[in-house]
């Protein structure tokens, strides 16, 4: 079973629109560890809105933390520290596609990063959205995971950008799932169009 891990450049890139429809393509379950604020709107709960399927599973974040800020500062606003030990990936037997927090780096407490929560085993797809300053963030992402070892691959957000995107992939030499185009409204069956788009890719990662 896959483990796919979605990380994004920087933060509100599209990684939780990303991280549905790879979830609708491989009818797979969800998991986001830690969510900062929006808790009675969460990213669990819009990737659950999302779905069209009746196999994938929505589980329950290890830490759901009250202020939409970085977890390491949320966190001790909530009084807690982020112990990337309780992070204990969830039971089961499906595919499971694990959403981040913000970029790569973001603090969890004063030693971990996202980086230090995703397992060896997990396939790693990071979500670059188009903006001035995206190559340098997208490059350095990547970087840092191809040096850690992962086998990573990119989805585009946004309109296109081909000088961008050309760069991009010809710098880092990683696999392009696809790009999630600017769309009137995200809902189930624009995300269901971009599953069936991106089904064949995301079963040969």
């Amino acid at each position: 079973m896959q483990r796919i891990f979605v990380t994004g450049i920087s933060t509100d890139v599209g990684k939780t629109i990303a991280s549905a429809i790879i979830t609708e393509a491989l009818e797979a379950d969800y998991w986001k560890p830690i969510q900062a604020g929006e808790l009675d709107n969460s990213d669990s709960h819009k990737v659950a809105g999302l779905l069209s399927n009746d196999t994938s599973e929505i589980h329950k974040s290890a830490y759901a933390l009250t202020s939409p800020m970085s977890p390491h500062a949320a966190a001790e606003i909530d009084g807690i520290t982020i112990d990337v030990n309780q992070l204990r990936e969830p039971e089961t037997e499906n595919h499971l596609v694990i959403e981040g927090a913000g970029g790569l780096l973001v603090p969890l407490n004063a030693e971990d990063t996202i980086l230090d929560i995703i397992m060896p085993n997990y396939k790693v797809v990071v979500v670059s959205r188009h903006y001035l300053g995206s190559i340098n963030h997208t490059l350095l992402t990547v970087k840092w995971l191809k040096t850690k070892g992962y086998d990573v691959s990119l989805i585009f957000s946004g309109n296109a950008n081909p000088h961008t995107e050309q760069i991009i992939l010809h710098k880092t030499g990683v696999s392009l799932i696809g790009r999630i185009d600017e769309e009137p409204t995200f809902d189930k069956t624009t995300v269901s169009k971009y599953a069936d788009r991106f089904r064949n890719v995301l079963q040969t990662l």
